[in-house]
């Protein structure tokens, strides 16, 4: 199992500058650069099942109070990164309005670029 910083590095800032402040500042052109087209969002918030697809997503960030207006705390972790050459997983803690979010993303490298190709998300009650 070979995994590379550069790569690490590559998803950290793409999870940091792209997903975390397009989900905080509800930008979703931002947001939706990382996500591949046609990829998919599963899950569940608070037990009842979730599942969108990534325009459906989009769409719902767009139409949301983003969390900086909301002005209710944000922030967002990440707890881990793998890499296995061009696919890696990233788990992340994100605490936004009343939520405190746990994102597992799949991502793939693709023309040099890693994207998002799925999300996975759950509530914790904490």
């Amino acid at each position: 199992m070979k995994t590379h910083n550069s790569d690490t590095e590559a998803i950290t800032d793409a999870v940091e500058n792209y997903y975390f402040k397009g989900i905080y500042e509800g930008d979703v052109l931002l947001l939706g650069s990382i996500f591949y087209p046609g990829s998919f969002v599963f899950g569940d918030v608070n037990g009842q099942p979730y599942f969108k697809t990534e325009a459906l997503y989009l769409d719902g960030v767009k139409n949301r109070q983003s969390p900086k207006d909301s002005g209710k705390p944000f922030k967002g972790e990440i707890l881990s990164i793998k890499v296995v050459n061009s696919i890696a997983i990233a788990e992340l803690n994100v605490k936004m309005y009343d939520f405190n979010y746990r994102d597992f993303l799949s991502f793939h490298k693709i023309d040099g670029k890693w994207l998002i190709v799925n999300k996975m998300l759950t509530n914790l009650s904490e």
